[in-house]
């Protein structure tokens, strides 16, 4: 039986957690802190369920009670040791985790994971039922010693567990993972090692710094806060010295470079939250280092290269000068469908918030869909339309209901609004056969669908699943060009609850750089539930109509999509973020997010 995630509310033997993104850690409790390896199996831990062993009659055989050892060929004796795998979460960046860490997140029971693990990394890979376990802290709020660490993995593993303990970076690069090592060769768990992409290499990286270069005649990797490091081994002037640490230790480690005879005019940089869209990068001397570091984010690491290889910068940046870099994005969408476009907006460098503003919901009587449906099958329609994914979903789940499949499409012309909805049907096997080449809409659909031909056509009817809200633009058409049309309600679209009161907050003083529109609904539904963006932020919308109800509700549209699809809205607003970009360079000017602008002078709508 596989571990569940803990609640938000988990007993009280189990501390109270913490949130990171959408992903409940639990807490390990205090009494694993401070003990020593010794026996493993018996430390209290935060709870992990071990698989029931079937007892002979075809039960399930219980839990020895505490205290209780096992006997000879007890059930408990006969459970299986799971196994550990220590993998790399690498430095920030999801995409740079490697092919077999995720295929051991899919897997995986339990995973242990460091306070700085990204989050993303397991809600991406991991399965929905995965136990997550804070190996950063105990119950008490007090960072766990490397015994208590662990005590956790060897835990998980003798319950029977698959455990992934993922780990910053690279394990085996300033971790400690010899203690929890020696701990599963002790108690006898199996365990293997997956490397991950070390922050050494990666952060320099998108920092835009090449750790060597011709003249460089070595490379020195150095824990800044290390008590007994020998500054002038690093002082060369031709090595490259990257400095691992805190804020504190990295202003300290430029001193002592300096004053073990390494020059106070030799280049630096520092990088906070290295290979993610927040990431920081200050381009200074080593003499200026300490104050750079001072003025870091004290709550994370912070990397930093010293050396001749980093005027290369300015020739080598990619990724802090991505078109949307650093930007805030507002996405109202359902949550089912904001993927693509996040996934896009980070491709660009910027980071999403979405905002759900809709729901969608079956309708409030399913005979009307019922009915169409049957009649789908006997053969009652010559074609039928979907608008979009949300009509092809509705009509799929009553399929299954139903225990049809795709077959039941046999001799019937199907046609797609667009690109997106047409992906939608061939993922059910179906290939439509009518999508408008031009205006993916159902304007466009209209013009591309043939009229009634009674001599073509046996049957004169058409099947549209629909929203309830949808416009009689498309059944009025259809109408005029022959065709009896049934227009069925597939779904219901309901006004989504407002969003918190930060994010409100947010969306009206401008602290959003941007905004994408991909439907009339989400405009209207957003300003209905959250107000009216800032005149600062950047407005995009998919297509004219939408432009349309953003300029009704006051908006000024900034950006319209040259297709109607998610991805040509996001490459358009890029596109208008990179001449932003180009024009303040061209004008001598530092490059600024447009909610950095917001003091300034303010827009007004068309």
């Amino acid at each position: 039986m596989s571990p569940t995630v803990k609640s938000p509310n988990p007993p009280a033997s189990a501390g109270e957690g913490v949130v990171v993104g959408e992903v409940q850690l639990v807490p390990a409790p205090a009494a694993v802190v401070g003990v020593s390896l010794g026996t493993a199996p018996e430390v209290s831990a935060p709870e992990i369920p071990a698989p029931q062993v079937g007892a002979p009659d075809g039960g399930t055989a219980p839990a020895p009670r505490s205290g209780e050892r096992a006997g000879r060929g007890s059930a408990a004796a006969a459970q299986p040791v799971g196994q550990v795998s220590f993998v790399g979460a690498g430095p920030g960046d999801p995409g740079l985790l490697t092919v077999r860490a995720t295929e051991l997140l899919a897997e995986a029971d339990v995973v242990v994971l460091d306070v700085h693990s990204s989050a993303e990394v397991v809600r991406r890979y991991a399965r929905e039922d995965v136990q997550l376990v804070d190996a950063g802290r105990g119950d008490d709020g007090q960072p766990l010693a490397r015994a208590a660490r662990a005590r956790l993995v060897v835990r998980g593993a003798k319950g029977g567990c698959r455990v992934v303990r993922l780990m910053d970076g690279d394990p085996t690069t300033f971790t400690g993972i010899a203690e929890e090592l020696a701990a599963c060769r002790k108690a006898g768990v199996p365990f293997d090692l997956v490397p991950g992409v070390s922050a050494v290499s990666a952060v320099p990286a998108y920092a835009g710094v090449p750790l060597t270069a011709s003249g460089t005649t070595s490379l020195h990797v150095v824990d800044a806060g290390g008590r007994s490091v020998d500054w002038a081994a690093h002082a060369g002037s031709g090595s490259t010295v990257v400095l691992l640490g805190s804020p504190e230790d990295l202003a300290a480690a430029a001193a002592a470079l300096v004053a073990a005879g390494r020059p106070a005019s030799t280049p630096a940089a520092l990088t906070t939250h290295g290979t993610t869209t927040t990431q920081a990068t200050v381009a200074t001397t080593l003499d200026g280092l300490a104050q750079a570091a001072r003025d870091a984010d004290a709550a994370v690491p912070v990397l930093a290269v010293v050396g001749d290889v980093v005027d290369l910068r300015e020739q080598a940046s990619w990724y802090e000068t991505k078109p949307l870099f650093g930007w805030r994005v507002l996405v109202p969408r359902t949550k089912q469908q904001a993927g693509g476009v996040t996934t896009r907006l980070a491709e660009h460098g910027a980071t999403s918030d979405v905002v759900p503003t809709i729901s969608v919901e079956p309708p409030r009587t399913p005979q009307q869909m019922e009915k169409a449906v049957k009649g789908l099958v006997t053969g009652r329609y010559e074609w039928i339309g979907f608008t979009s994914v949300n009509a092809v979903r509705a009509v799929r789940e009553k399929f299954t209901e139903f225990g049809l499949d795709a077959r039941a499409f046999s001799g019937l012309k199907v046609a797609a609004v667009g690109g997106v909805t047409a992906a939608a049907l061939r993922e059910w096997g179906i290939e439509p056969d009518l999508v408008p080449e031009e205006e993916q809409s159902a304007t466009g659909l209209l013009k591309a669908w043939p009229p009634y031909d009674e001599v073509l056509d046996p049957i004169n009817r058409v099947f549209l699943p629909r929203a309830d809200i949808a416009t009689d633009t498309l059944v009025a058409g259809l109408q005029e060009a022959g065709w009896e049309v049934d227009d069925v309600t597939a779904y219901r679209t309901v006004r989504a609850a407002p969003p918190a009161a930060p994010v409100r907050d947010a969306i009206k003083s401008g602290a959003f750089d941007a905004v994408v529109f991909t439907s009339s609904s989400t405009v209207r539904n957003l300003v209905g539930i959250a107000g009216k963006p800032h005149p600062s932020t950047v407005v995009a919308c998919i297509g004219p109509q939408t432009a349309k109800t953003a300029e009704e509700h006051g908006l000024r549209v900034d950006v319209l999509a040259p297709e109607p699809n998610a991805e040509a809205l996001v490459d358009a607003l890029a596109a208008y973020g990179a001449a932003l970009r180009q024009s303040a360079l061209d004008a001598g000017e530092v490059p600024q997010r447009p909610s950095q602008r917001r003091g300034g002078a303010r827009r007004r709508a068309r």
